[in-house]
């Protein structure tokens, strides 16, 4: 009843409070229908507000802690996404509030400090999620891992930590990530292109090992597939690495001038040098350096 109140004053306040307190008894075993269904009647009405979207996502962070934090979103992920035979009346409604909860969930300013680590315990939370043989789950689930890895490249190293003891689930997301290369591609700059490369060279080192130790017949099988998925992508990255030094080194050639670079060709070298190393930093430097000079 407390909760109720709040959230007719502040949708951010019930929501919080839903997510922290109620949303972890609905996983319980004991959790009765009725119980669950008062439970999901109180985030029914906070979403029902037509500003709950704007307000909820803008505010998803609040005085420093999250409206829903990781491990809420783990159990909220689970309930609506349960194995076929685990289906219940309650199901659909969690599907129903499913899209904007993960919204709420997933906010955050990127690159910060605590973004960083909600992502980090997201994907770990993901990837286990992913290898545990629901096909509805594991699809939802390697979705939010390359989510993931795409807001925060430290996901990469982690995954390498994670990947001999969830390995299973690391050819689900592989076989995911190809999957959304398919359909368009993936959004990623220059430095997580470099970072995610190297992630796959790492895996497929890993992937030769598992090979070579022999092992029982499904992780052998296990370890081909995987390598299979990172060897194609480490194709596509690699062509996203060759548009995007093509491109910068035709931008550096035209912005600075063939007046410029015809005098000095040892000019041309380092650039060309220094984009097919990938530092960008060291890039740009140099570019201003040949506009001096």
């Amino acid at each position: 009843w407390m909760m109720a109140q709040a959230s007719q004053g502040d949708i951010s306040v019930g929501l919080y409070s839903w997510a922290h307190n109620l949303l972890p008894v609905v996983s319980s075993k004991s959790c009765n229908p009725q119980s669950r269904d008062l439970i999901l009647q109180l985030v029914e009405k906070i979403l029902s507000n037509p500003k709950a979207r704007t307000i909820l996502v803008n505010g998803a962070v609040r005085k420093g802690e999250r409206l829903i934090p990781p491990p809420s979103f783990e159990i909220l992920v689970r309930l609506a996404f349960p194995a076929s035979s685990a289906r219940v009346k309650a199901t659909e409604r969690f599907e129903a509030i499913y899209p904007l909860l993960k919204e709420v969930s997933l906010a955050g300013a990127p690159g910060s400090k605590a973004m960083k680590q909600v992502t980090q315990q997201i994907f770990t939370s993901a990837l286990k999620a992913a290898g545990e043989g629901n096909p509805v789950l594991a699809k939802e689930a390697a979705a939010i891992a390359i989510w993931a890895l795409t807001q925060n490249v430290d996901c990469c190293k982690h995954w390498e930590n994670l990947y001999n003891d969830n390995l299973g689930a690391s050819v689900t997301v592989l076989k995911k990530l190809i999957d959304e290369w398919k359909q368009r591609p993936v959004k990623l700059t220059p430095a997580d292109t470099l970072t995610l490369s190297r992630t796959m060279k790492s895996l497929r080192l890993k992937n030769e090992e598992g090979l070579a130790e022999g092992g029982n017949g499904a992780n052998h099988s296990l370890y081909k597939d995987a390598d299979k998925c990172c060897k194609v992508i480490s194709g596509k990255l690699s062509s996203c690495g060759g548009c995007i030094k093509g491109i910068a080194i035709t931008a550096v050639l035209a912005a600075a001038g063939a007046a410029v670079l015809s005098a000095n060709p040892e000019a041309i070298t380092e650039l060309k040098t220094l984009v097919e190393s990938w530092d960008f930093n060291k890039f740009t430097e140099s570019v201003m350096a040949a506009f001096k000079n």
